[in-house]
């Protein structure tokens, strides 16, 4: 089987990898302060015969790994962020670690290991059948924070490549078309002049809320707008002379993001005005919608149907339906969404190319709009487990989670050979890109002058 070799190294490599995924996610780290996952990926990096480079694209924390030369130039996107609040053990019970603020509550330390396992055994495969082609690994940081990726395309890391994919950990194994919202992140400072004659910043936020609700009648149905009250004050009979409310808006495109996030802007400099208080805006980045293909998304469920994925133990399956009895409703609409029996915990079945639309955002979008770009995912978790939360991080430092990036490293490897071994693949998945560009060109949403996150 074409694979075979890229298969068994990184069986070989096994646990080395575990011990990577472990290490992040026991070392959890916020967005853009990924400093001990960086060290110890480049370092593992380096001893498997790669070129590492690290502040890619002017990003600190990032990572670019090169093996191999010529093309097909492909693109393998790793993420090591953590959440906050998210701090978890391995446990069916929400049981936080004491002292740590952040969790793997997304599986980024399952996302980043498999990457790079992936392209170990890749990079083996090609030197025994001396094959050409370009292997580059990213460890892109502050995804979480949604501005990781435009940051390292703003400073040029995407370019070369004929492709990309990216894995993430989710609960069936499925290589994704559907689209994820692109989003905008902004805060409105409000500050009021003379808060002893009622110039309150507080009521500049609520205003701006109430405009914001009134708002939604009057955007496109697959707009979502999201806020939260930052600072609202210190106490009800003191007018705040500070306040500030945190907006996201989303939308299934680019343009309708940056559209609506035009009009909001004018509700907030009206909220200003009618409360006669100051306005500052803290434009904190966007990103793109996904925008998937169709032929790489073939040849990832083709890889994911020729290896076998490996069977669950009593002890997991358990262990995730003790997760499932805590988010019931949940686990019930995951079953019934993709057809499973209702007592199915862990999913086992083939790879298949779906096409659910999220209202969740990725900057996966903005390499998605650079060079044509697969996304999938692998169980890695229970199926009640919500986006976000203790009971993915829990999956994320268990056996559970190891097995789904294994299967993950395996079909990234396989997926880079075929493409390889056929490159007429390739012209047609940038064919596909072409269409769905119509002539437009990436704008990276972080403009010049914005206060860096790091």
């Amino acid at each position: 089987m074409t694979g075979q070799i890229a298969i068994e190294e990184i069986e070989r490599k096994r646990q080395k990898i575990d011990s990577l995924s472990q290490y992040i996610w026991n070392h959890p780290e916020a967005g853009f302060k990924e400093y001990k996952a960086q060290e110890k990926v480049a370092d593992l990096l380096r001893e498997e015969g790669f070129q590492v480079e690290t502040g890619a694209g002017g990003v600190p924390t990032a990572i670019k790994a090169v093996y191999g030369s010529g093309h097909p130039v492909m693109g393998f996107l790793g993420e090591f962020d953590a959440l906050p609040g998210l701090s978890q053990k391995v446990s069916v019970n929400k049981e936080p670690v004491e002292g740590q603020p952040y969790g793997h509550g997304c599986g980024h330390n399952l996302l980043c290991s498999a990457h790079v396992a992936g392209v170990i055994g890749l990079k083996e495969e090609m030197i025994q059948r001396n094959l050409p082609g370009t292997i580059v690994f990213y460890a892109c940081p502050g995804e979480e924070l949604l501005t990781g990726k435009p940051l390292m395309a703003k400073g040029g890391a995407f370019e070369g490549l004929d492709v990309a994919v990216n894995f993430h950990p989710n609960k069936i194994n499925e290589a994704t078309v559907g689209v994820s919202t692109a989003v905008n992140s902004a805060k409105f400072h409000f500050y009021g002049n003379a808060p002893e004659n009622g110039r309150s910043a507080l009521d500049a936020v609520e205003l701006t809320d109430i405009g914001a609700n009134y708002l939604r009648e009057h955007v496109p149905s697959d707009v979502r707008i999201h806020y939260t009250i930052v600072d609202g004050g210190v106490a009800p009979n003191i007018v705040p002379d500070k306040a500030v409310v945190w907006y996201y808006m989303r939308a299934f495109s680019r343009e309708v993001v940056e559209n609506v996030y035009e009009r909001l802007v004018k509700v907030a400099k009206g909220a200003a005005m009618m409360t006669e208080t100051e306005l500052e805006i803290e434009f904190l980045g966007g990103c793109y919608n996904t925008q998937n293909n169709q032929v790489l998304a073939g040849v990832v469920a083709e890889a994911m149907n020729e290896i076998p994925q490996e069977p669950w133990t009593q002890e997991e399956l358990d262990f995730a339906a003790a997760l499932d009895e805590q988010t019931a409703d949940a686990a019930r609409a995951t079953t019934k969404k993709y057809g499973l029996s209702a007592d199915t915990h862990l999913y086992t079945g083939p790879g298949q190319v779906t096409c659910f639309n999220s209202y969740g955002s990725t900057d996966v979008g903005d390499v998605m709009h650079l060079v044509p770009t697969a996304y999938f995912f692998t169980a890695c978790t229970n199926m009640g487990a919500p986006a976000h939360s203790w009971q993915f991080a829990s999956c994320a430092g268990s056996s559970i989670g190891e097995k789904g990036m294994i299967y993950a490293a395996k079909v990234m490897a396989l997926y880079g050979l075929k493409l390889i071994e056929k490159p007429e693949l390739i012209a047609q998945a940038k064919e596909e890109f072409d269409r769905q560009m119509e002539g437009r060109s990436y704008k990276c949403p972080i403009p010049d002058g914005m206060t860096m996150p790091w």
